[in-house]
């Protein structure tokens, strides 16, 4: 392959691992071999795995200075561990990469020089364009990756419309025209070049190159619950145009789940037990009370999630927390049903509207610690 201007221009390439300790030598290795004309760095950038990552990658550093090791301790996340790449790289381009085996070295490679001949700031990897192939993708992963790209597409400046894998986790960019938004790029996004494109705001030329998406080498895929409910939050915090914090985003879905919780617990304890509204709903209200602090353990505030005995002290900061709005929430409700309407949906929706605010504040200093 011939070389483009390999003299002026310094490549970084960043891997973040978790767990990986299988993959990254021979993707390590192919790397030194395909960029062996250029200037590289690899910037592995690994949260604190158990696996022996680290140490073996260490042992390769000692061997050859291009390698470099970033050991996050108490600290995680696929795109905080990104972005601390990206703006700890010295080269002037800088890719990124899945240490899986997923994503072909060459691919990287190939959107690198493609970057070079167009001058193009952003040079992305797709899964979708007609000449890619996927290998290592289900059909069940295939069709909810094809929805969240329409959805993607929606919700982001016209520029960027011809894109056809916002999911992707393989880019280029030239970080003289990127660096500046990557700083801006919210580490509890969904998927990093989402998020970077949304902050951009359509102030980055964009092109493609096909990828090649291969099974994993080793291990188990990473996507869970928390990366469909991360793009659900990405969405809505992108159509109000990011002024909403994402926490408070979340925190309000859950929310209305917990509102779904006491309408349907009020409803179930007055017919099952033949309790009065009034004796159902003290009842009603700490179980959505104690719904909502689960789930927001589990989705919203999952970087400061609590376990075991911490996750039992946390419920019962909640509750005290949240016990001044529950007595309103009561208060209200109650005196709404005797003064104004015995509509008991209504009465209950007045008592809760006043709870969110003051539960979204409280709730993220004192039981998850966050500001």
């Amino acid at each position: 392959m011939k070389k483009i201007d390999s003299n002026n221009h310094r490549v970084s390439i960043v891997l973040p691992t978790y767990k990986e300790r299988e993959n990254i030598s021979s993707i390590v290795q192919e790397l030194f071999e395909l960029f062996k004309s250029y200037e590289l760095e690899i910037l592995i950038v690994d949260d604190d795995s158990n696996d022996g990552t680290f140490e073996l990658v260490k042992k390769i550093s000692f061997e050859d200075s291009r390698i470099r090791i970033i050991r996050r301790v108490g600290r995680s996340g696929l795109a905080s561990a990104i972005k601390e790449g990206l703006l700890s790289a010295t080269g002037d381009y800088v890719a990124l990469m899945d240490a899986d085996g997923q994503h072909r070295p060459v691919d990287v490679l190939n959107a690198f020089l493609h970057a070079l001949r167009n001058k193009t700031d952003l040079v992305v990897g797709s899964r979708f364009l007609k000449s890619a192939d996927i290998k290592g993708l289900s059909q069940r992963r295939t069709g909810g990756s094809s929805l969240a790209n329409v959805l993607s597409r929606c919700s982001l400046r016209k520029k960027y419309s011809h894109i056809t894998d916002y999911m992707s986790g393989c880019f280029v960019a030239n970080l003289d025209a990127c660096l500046a938004f990557i700083y801006k790029v919210d580490v509890n996004g969904f998927k990093f070049l989402y998020e970077l494109l949304a902050v951009s705001r359509g102030k980055l030329s964009v092109e493609e190159i096909p990828l090649t998406f291969e099974p994993r080498l080793h291990g188990e895929s990473k996507l869970d619950l928390s990366i469909v409910w991360d793009f659900l939050i990405s969405l809505l915090h992108t159509a109000t145009c990011r002024i909403l914090p994402r926490r408070a985003i979340s925190f309000a879905i859950v929310g209305l789940s917990g509102v779904l919780v006491q309408l349907l617990t009020t409803s179930f304890v007055m017919n099952i037990f033949a309790f009065t509204f009034k004796e159902a709903l003290p009842i009603s209200v700490i179980t959505a009370a104690t719904s909502n602090y689960l789930i927001n353990n589990k989705l919203t505030f999952r970087s400061k999630r609590l376990t075991g005995v911490l996750l039992i002290k946390g419920l019962l900061k909640f509750l005290l927390v949240a016990s001044f709005p529950v007595v309103a929430n009561i208060g209200l409700a109650t005196a709404f049903y005797n003064m104004v309407s015995d509509n008991e949906l209504l009465a209950q929706i007045a008592g809760i509207s006043i709870v969110f605010i003051w539960n979204y504040v409280a709730s993220s200093r004192f039981v998850w610690n966050t500001p």
